[in-house]
């Protein structure tokens, strides 16, 4: 997770698009191979038990906010399910973008250019990366960034992109925990509560990880989402009700 703006806040709302049947459309329909393969592992229905349904948090780190004009420079991924995150089987990638990096995002995640001078190019990761991710749904924190990201990345490697539904982090803690600020709220200024990814951690009591590292903010994405259902959801919930289209 590298930027995150201050007004970064949805509310959650439920996805209605058909995800089984628009990934066998996709696959149709694509043209890269690891893309095609992609969609024809399939996804899980909507009305799939969060219990049953496999995930993988994932996060990226970006040299800016802006998919048009920045790029991707780390991929961290991690298999879990709600009952279990999987380290053994997480992967992580550097890359060397097509934008320059910028001190500010240096300074952020600490990547520096020696790091990325012999980096692969995104175009070289995409077959491992769908590998991981193949039939699980994608876990994030603001879906802002991983999803769009990849989409530019793909378009401009590819040029075709990718589409996939996501749980997002943020989203769920804005629908819990971010009440519409009442006139007393502005006049007094009254903060909204943070949903930041440390702040929301804190609000489960989950430990404090350093941020801006791709794959430790993928593990603290994830361990949230589990907090999350327990604390207000059910493991009957249907995947429906939680993800994004």
């Amino acid at each position: 997770m590298l930027y995150l703006p201050p007004d970064a806040e949805n509310k959650q709302r439920r996805s209605t698009v058909n995800w089984p049947r628009r990934f066998q459309e996709l696959a149709e329909k694509a043209k890269h191979p690891a893309l095609k393969r992609y969609y024809e592992a399939a996804i899980a229905a909507a009305e799939t038990p969060i219990k049953d349904v496999p995930m993988v948090a994932v996060d990226f780190e970006t040299t800016g906010l802006d998919p048009d004009k920045h790029g991707i420079i780390s991929i961290a991924v991690i298999p879990m399910t709600l009952g279990r995150i999987d380290m053994s089987q997480a992967r992580q990638w550097v890359v060397k973008p097509r934008r320059l990096l910028t001190e500010e995002s240096v300074t952020i995640h600490g990547i520096t250019h020696s790091e990325i001078e012999r980096a692969p190019d995104l175009a070289q990761v995409i077959d491992p990366l769908l590998e991981a991710v193949a039939g699980k749904v994608w876990v994030v924190h603001y879906n802002g960034i991983e999803r769009p990201f990849l989409q530019g990345g793909f378009k401009e490697r590819l040029n075709e992109t990718i589409h996939f539904p996501v749980i997002d982090t943020m989203e769920i803690e804005a629908r819990f925990h971010r009440q519409k600020r009442s006139l007393w709220d502005k006049i007094t200024g009254k903060k909204p509560v943070s949903i930041r990814l440390a702040d929301s951690r804190q609000r489960y009591n989950l430990p404090f990880y350093a941020p801006h590292d791709a794959m430790t903010d993928a593990l603290a994405c994830g361990e949230l989402l589990q907090a999350q259902i327990a604390h207000h959801f059910s493991p009957e919930t249907a995947i429906g009700d939680i993800w994004l289209p």
